[in-house]
């Protein structure tokens, strides 16, 4: 009985991670559908990001593929920001620990930014980088 009762926690713990991996992959599979019809794409358990032309899409992964899907065009914005434990941060001195890390779009004609999350700084950093170049190629347009 003793024994039975010690291992009844792993049992579930072992289930909840069984679960856990199988509804992460469902998320993952319904991206890769969503992310064909894009040019440049991102995945993480915050938001789903794609980039294609000049319009650029984000949502909240589910396992039947992203839901609350925003749409904006890069000629409507004005800058982009990496965002940083609610600072914004300079691309070329990256803090190596964050609470939060987020995208931020001023818009031209909108005084509140829109703000998209990511889990990590350097994969903000990175499509920080990248999305400034886009940013600065349809403003030069």
């Amino acid at each position: 009985m003793e024994r039975g009762l010690f291992w009844l926690p792993l049992l579930i713990v072992f289930f909840w991670l069984a679960w856990s991996g199988w509804n992460e992959y469902q998320k993952v599979e319904a991206y890769k559908e969503w992310a064909k019809g894009f040019d440049n794409a991102k995945y993480d358990i915050y938001a789903v990001l794609g980039l294609k032309g000049t319009e650029l899409t984000w949502g909240k992964p589910t396992r039947t593929g992203p839901v609350n899907l925003e749409t904006l065009s890069l000629e409507d914005v004005q800058s982009i920001w990496l965002v940083v434990d609610h600072h914004a941060v300079d691309l070329d001195s990256l803090p190596e620990k964050a609470k939060s890390v987020e995208l931020e779009f001023q818009l031209k004609e909108e005084a509140t930014p829109v703000r998209v999350p990511f889990t990590e700084v350097p994969l903000g950093a990175k499509w920080a980088n990248f999305l400034n170049e886009q940013l600065e190629k349809a403003n030069s347009q």
